[in-house]
């Protein structure tokens, strides 16, 4: 079967892209191997137009397989189950860039799959499939107006680092994914360690730059093998339908555009549609459908609301470009809870609420390159009545797995580390309000929670929304944007950070031409309504808090030779589980001799942290203890000093007084105090009662 190969330096990798000998059935199907990282991607779409449908119907599945990295699924079944929230997010990174790059007007299906089939646990595996995506629809004939590019930038030692391993990205301060097209960026995920704003933009722009070496290897490919592009032509506008839809509703749409409240707004733009679709949709003499009359009033809510913006009035809310929504911010609102925050913006509203636990509440993470165990937490719900819809509610979807990861990225760089604080934490924000960046809202509630909790953050966070309206050479950034400008607007730009510096960046654009310009001032309006979230939330919680929930557990941790941890464990756990039911903590060893002692009881932890010492702890000779006696002999007593460690007074050394009978002076549970004379290579223990009296 013959294939055909392109290869080109990417970074420190070589990447090259195959087709021609594998799912040949396919649409398009690519093989990206980078640095033995290898992934299959194909594409197929629907041929069939007929089906009336008003969006696009892509699939984005990107699945791992355990092969790939020599390893067999654990579980009952011992095979791939759901995605894992590793691939959820790669789901999402491949869809966000290429789905506008689809025509307007394009509805028919297109699915992409992305499969692992080979793994180097130093690179990622979703850039490679990025990249195999686009170079699958490049070839697959399908409507697609790419390629697209992509690449992860590091920034390391105050340098740009392109596709940096994992080991490269432990020494780094920004994980940066970016893609692209030719002429402009289209999605930004990233993580932060506090950077400047300025440095933010030129790692994206870096990236930009870089990622054209795979567009130029994917338009190679496509040269070669690309299947011929389907005839399909976008469906063709009706001007008369146009103006007829725009007699019918235009001067009362432009006044529900007006109407602040979200609901109210709704609802009148609802009934509006319904009126032109009644009106105008189906008429027999035109030929006018339904759904055409839909797609031409989306039309005008655009115009409407995009025209208004352009030509400086006030937004649908009143609001100019600039202000962020009327604030409301309280913590420690749950009684019970470890940490508690309720932060409302405008119509968007986050219940964010921490929980404290200990290493054994940390969940373990299955990933493909090997298993850990994941100290924080961070899990985001968007149930239906936070829009006012009923729907079903049942396992966490892409959006709210997605959103959860952007709020712990944007708070990640100001958590402690373990040795600060030795707690696994849980933070779920619910979202009961919902118009216009939720996720901004979960990142602003989480700082709060912590804090609310003690968590010695380093400081507190906020994050907040842009977006744009660009027409022409004129364009509009927008500040804390609603969830209609979202949706009818050009750009979402999410910024999450501290007083400091950016911790978290996600970018996605539907238009080509967003120049440095429109990003600088982005960037710089984000700063300014993050500067004004921070002062709020500083007014109302400035620090964490001296004192931890009374319902929160306290630890204790101490440090043990990693030898003695069977004396503490005792035999078949008898030692350990004595300690947990008489103090009533719970106790975790690490491999290292790590203890940490959890209990609602501060005494109740010290007591079992005393224990431990007393268990662990090494004879010192010279040292006077107090014991008890163990066992009578007729050449002295055993007195117990230490758990398990047991030493012999001889007759000779009970008294100062010659002893005949030991059972005259001593009786087995006496309380002695006896000093340490000897300890032999034995280990045997050889004790006075004799030589505490002198002293």
């Amino acid at each position: 079967m013959p294939t055909i190969k392109r290869s080109f330096q990417y970074g420190d990798h070589e990447v090259t892209l195959e087709t021609g000998g594998i799912a040949r059935q396919a649409d398009g199907a690519v093989i990206v191997n980078m640095a033995d990282t290898v992934v299959l991607v194909t594409a197929v779409g629907d041929k069939d137009p007929s089906a009336a449908r008003d969006f696009l119907p892509l699939t984005v599945n990107y699945q791992e397989r355990t092969y790939a990295a020599g390893r067999i699924p654990g579980g009952f079944f011992k095979r791939e189950g759901r995605p894992s929230e590793k691939e959820t997010l790669t789901c999402r990174l491949i869809d966000r860039p290429i789905r506008p790059m689809f025509p307007e007007g394009f509805r028919q299906e297109v699915q992409i799959i992305a499969t692992v089939l080979s793994l180097n646990d130093e690179v990622d595996p979703d850039i490679p499939a990025m990249i195999g995506t686009s170079a699958a629809l490049a070839i697959s004939g399908i409507p697609f107006d790419g390629p697209m590019g992509a690449c992860r930038v590091g920034y390391i030692d105050g340098e740009f680092s392109l596709n940096p391993t994992y080991s490269d990205l432990e020494n780094s301060d920004l994980d940066l994914v970016v893609a692209g097209s030719r002429d402009a960026v289209l999605m930004v995920e990233s993580e932060a360690n506090l950077l400047p704003e300025s440095t933010m933009l030129d790692a994206v722009l870096f990236g930009h730059e870089q990622l054209q070496k795979a567009i130029n290897a994917i338009d190679e490919l496509a040269a070669e093998v690309g299947k011929p592009r389907w005839d399909w032509q976008p469906p063709q506008k009706s001007t008369a339908l146009e103006e007829a839809v725009a007699e019918c509703i235009y001067a009362e749409l432009e006044q529900a555009y007006q109407i602040a409240d979200k609901q109210e707004r709704q609802e009148k733009v609802a009934a509006l549609r319904d009126k032109a679709v009644e009106q105008i949709g189906d008429d027999e003499r035109e030929g006018w459908s339904c759904a055409e009359v839909g797609e031409v009033f989306k039309g005008l809510e655009k115009k409407i609301v995009r025209g208004r913006i352009i030509a400086g009035e006030p937004r649908i809310d009143g609001r100019d470009n600039h202000t962020v929504r009327p604030l409301n911010i309280q913590a420690g609102v749950l009684p019970r809870t470890h940490g508690s925050a309720i932060f409302t913006r405008g119509e968007t509203q986050a219940i964010v609420v921490t929980t404290l636990g200990t290493g054994r509440d940390a969940q373990v993470i299955d990933a493909l390159e090997g298993e850990r165990r994941e100290q924080f937490m961070l899990h985001y719900n968007f149930p239906p009545y936070c829009v006012g819809e009923t729907g079903f509610i049942g396992t966490p979807k892409r959006r709210e797995i997605g959103h959860g990861k952007l709020a712990k990225r944007g708070v990640e760089a100001v958590m402690p580390s373990q040795e600060e604080f030795p707690y696994v934490i849980r933070v779920v924000s619910e979202v009961t309000e919902s118009n216009g960046s939720s996720s901004m809202a979960t990142v602003c509630g989480t700082s709060l929670s912590l804090m609310d909790a003690g968590v010695p953050l380093k400081t507190q966070v906020a994050g907040i929304a842009m977006g744009l309206i660009k027409e022409g050479d004129q364009f509009a950034v927008l500040t804390d944007i609603l969830g209609d400008e979202d949706h009818l607007g050009d750009m979402d730009f999410k910024v999450a950070g501290s007083l400091d510096g950016v911790t978290a960046l996600q970018m996605d654009i539907k238009i080509d031409g967003i120049t440095r310009e429109i990003m600088e001032n982005a960037l710089e309006s984000a700063r300014n309504g993050r500067l004004h979230i921070l002062e709020q939330m500083n007014k109302v919680l400035g620090q964490p808090r001296d004192q931890m929930s009374e319902y929160a557990p306290r630890l204790l941790t101490m440090k043990i030779d990693p030898e003695r941890i069977r004396d503490v464990i005792g035999k078949g756990g008898a030692t350990i589980r004595g300690l947990t039911e008489e103090t009533g903590t719970s106790i975790d060893i690490s491999d290292e001799g790590v203890v940490t002692i959890a209990s609602a009881d501060k005494s109740a932890a010290e007591e079992a942290k005393r224990r431990i010492e007393l268990l662990t702890a090494d004879v010192e000779v010279g040292r006077v203890y107090d014991g008890k006696v163990a066992k009578l002999m007729d050449f002295g007593a055993f007195v117990n000093i230490l758990p398990g460690r047991d030493g012999l007074v001889h007759i000779s050394q009970i008294s100062n007084n010659r002893v005949e009978n030991v059972a005259d002076e001593l009786a087995e549970g006496d309380a002695v105090r006896v000093k340490v004379l000897e300890v032999d290579r034995q280990g045997r223990i050889r004790l006075s009662m004799k030589a505490v009296e002198e002293e």
